[in-house]
């Protein structure tokens, strides 16, 4: 996985800093066991507002490409993470934020562990379109968190989506509602790093397998999209239409075969291939059906995708 940080010393980075080390800081414990990494070369800065991500064409017929930031994105103590809604929420719901299952508070949970509902005052700190952190939201509760099928936590915030709008001047990132398509121009967003990584879909993978677990119709990244530790949680943002289409997670770093931190490929046929220092994400399209009136989780609701306790 690109593993969680944790630390109060690269939480004082995190907080105080003008900009991010080029760096991770060297081993810190966590509940992965293993080290942070060194930042690849193809990293780019936070932007200003002045000098964000410029507008490009793929080709003549291509749709424009919007300029990605990082407004909506938020910093977690060991992850990144966003506030997302469906395109069916309320401005008077409550927000949502996107991560990890793995960057839960909680700890990893197991496979077929799947936690609802579960009492949180976790905080974040909501970015702006430059990086600069501009407020702190407060988690009321874990609304969904897995590392089965999936890897992803879903925070209700005690804040709603116009108060944030109101008092930041923040939208939430929307979730795409459809499967992405290979050949997708994307960019991960990591709030942590405040740092963003641009590449293109590679493709999809069957089974994703690393350590106990599994998951299921990974995205997997081209080459350029070297994420590491801290950007696991990050918003995969389609840079076409400026909505969520997956959350980072992980990344093959030394060519092992399916172990922790080195994730292999398993095709329909069962066989097996690794390819290391290449990273992946997790789709969100199927759990957008699961999120109801209120920001209410229901795996009940026709067309969720995510698993059930």
């Amino acid at each position: 996985m690109n593993k969680p940080l944790v630390g109060a010393f690269l939480a004082a980075l995190l907080l105080g800093a003008g900009a991010a080390p080029a760096v991770a800081a060297g081993p810190v414990a966590d509940t992965s066991g293993v080290s942070a990494e060194t930042a690849p070369k193809a990293i780019s800065a936070a932007p200003t507002a002045t000098a964000l991500k410029a507008t490009a064409l793929k080709d003549a017929s291509a749709p424009t490409v919007k300029a990605v930031t990082f407004a909506g994105t938020v910093a977690l103590s060991n992850c990144s993470g966003s506030v997302v809604r469906s395109p069916d929420s309320a401005p008077t719901d409550p927000a949502l934020v996107l991560s990890n299952g793995h960057c839960l508070e909680t700890g990893f949970p197991g496979p077929g562990e799947v936690l609802v509902d579960r009492p949180s005052t976790r905080t974040f700190t909501l970015l702006n379109a430059s990086g600069s952190g501009v407020g702190t939201l407060r988690a009321s509760k874990i609304a969904y968190g897995t590392m089965t099928d999936t890897d992803l936590s879903l925070y209700e915030l005690t804040s709603t989506y116009e108060q944030i709008e109101n008092t930041y001047g923040i939208r939430a990132l929307e979730l795409e509602t459809a499967h992405p398509a290979a050949g997708t121009a994307i960019t991960v967003a990591s709030g942590y790093w405040k740092r963003t990584y641009s590449c293109d879909i590679d493709g999809f993978v069957h089974q994703l397998k690393e350590g106990r677990w599994t998951w299921k119709d990974s995205v997997r990244y081209t080459p350029e999209c070297q994420t590491i530790g801290g950007t696991s949680g990050s918003p995969v943002i389609d840079d076409a239409t400026g909505k969520v289409v997956a959350v980072n997670n992980t990344g093959n770093e030394n060519g092992q075969r399916c172990t922790d931190n080195n994730p292999c490929e398993v095709d329909e046929n069962g066989n097996v291939t690794v390819r290391e220092g290449i990273n992946y994400a997790q789709q969100t399209y199927n759990m957008v059906p699961c999120i109801g009136a209120g920001s209410k989780i229901d795996l009940d609701r026709e067309g969720c995708g995510l698993p059930k306790p």
